[in-house]
């Protein structure tokens, strides 16, 4: 059997998703092909996937939202990407078409969430599951206009198939299909460098992972001074003079390479950062507070931000209050209006998938 996961190259958080319930699918069925497909940079994809046998092909399949920072979106720029993409999928569905035919092994394939996946799927014969917490059409639709078109291109695609595993902090997904709630849906800490982890255990202040995707923030590296109670753990950013700066702060510390923001969050008390689903999967899985900067122009912050308030200890902020330093870092946190959410999202997920895929 091989798995092959058609994973959105919008974003890191699908990526992170799918490399958790990859890993749940290798520990019970370890002699499956395991397949992730993204424009995600592949070292990158490699440090979440954790599995060198798992195969990594370059392709995109979708766009999203063209990011214009981390808390913003560049509705031009999508729509021109939107059209590129079209003109290239046709020579991309080939090429990857030829390449499953050539594998010799029944496939399953396994979309989050491009709508092209549809069209793999029907190609190579292959059942086709969704998972996901909202599709591309809940995100064109409210924006009108042009995006109609590609609202009602997405749907059509999302009703093609099989079983959709609905994620929380879930948008309407109504596409006619078979569904099965998940829970939280996210991987598991790895161990850290020991030296650093005893390094990091021995400072006296509470220590805040600070994040904003793969685009990153650029923040003035003073706000952080206005912290001295608190040590900051960050991600390195990819320009090279953001990262310099800094180094230079006293109260923070960019990660090693080799180490994911998930692997620190048992260290840590609280996460600063915008609303995503993977960051608020792996926090409220690790009992993490979260200080969120609101955002407006994306429909799935909305929902992300309804299910904080339902399940985890949070802190609200605007972006104003963001850039000013005001973070709320010594104020208690909101206590969750409901009860925590299941912690099994990955494992139902393989477990679903592995029963649709013997089936055949």
């Amino acid at each position: 059997m091989l798995i092959y996961v058609c994973s959105s190259s919008h974003g890191f958080g699908h990526a992170a998703r799918d490399a958790a319930v990859l890993q749940q699918l290798r520990l019970r069925r370890p002699d499956w092909t395991l397949v992730m497909s993204s424009m995600v940079e592949p070292r990158f994809l490699r440090l979440l996937l954790g599995d060198d046998r798992i195969t990594i092909r370059a392709c995109r399949w979708d766009v999203g939202m063209v990011q214009a920072d981390a808390l913003g979106v560049d509705r031009s720029q999508t729509l021109a990407a939107l059209s590129a993409l079209e003109t290239a999928l046709p020579d991309q569905l080939m090429g990857e078409v030829e390449w499953l035919r050539a594998q010799a092994d029944s496939v399953l394939i396994f979309g989050d969430i491009p709508p092209a996946a549809a069209e793999l799927a029907d190609r190579v014969d292959a059942p086709l599951v969704w998972m996901s917490n909202f599709g591309w059409d809940d995100i064109y639709r409210p924006l009108g206009g042009p995006f109609e078109r590609w609202a009602d291109a997405a749907l059509a695609q999302y009703k093609r198939g099989q079983l959709l595993l609905r994620c929380p902090f879930d948008l309407s997904m109504n596409w006619g299909l078979q569904e099965l709630a998940l829970g939280l849906v996210c991987t598991r800490p790895r161990p850290l460098p020991s030296d650093w982890e005893r390094a990091m255990r021995s400072l006296d202040q509470s220590l805040v992972l600070v994040g904003f995707g793969g685009l990153g923030l650029q923040l003035d590296p003073e706000l952080f001074l206005r912290w001295p109670r608190h040590h900051f753990l960050m991600a390195s950013p990819a320009q090279a003079v953001q990262a310099l700066a800094l180094q230079q702060v006293p109260n923070l510390t960019l990660l090693p390479g080799s180490v994911r923001p998930i692997d620190v969050f048992p260290l840590c008390s609280r996460q600063l950062g915008k609303p995503g689903f993977s960051t608020f999967c792996e926090a409220l899985d690790q009992g993490v507070g979260l200080h969120v900067v609101e955002r407006r122009d994306f429909a799935e912050a909305a929902a992300l931000m309804t299910g904080l308030r339902r399940h985890g200890d949070h802190r609200v902020l605007t972006r104003d209050q963001l850039e000013r330093g005001d973070w709320q870092l010594n104020l208690s946190l909101n206590a969750p209006e409901s009860g925590p959410l299941p912690h099994d999202g990955a494992q139902r997920a393989a477990e679903a998938l592995i029963a649709l895929a013997e089936v055949r």
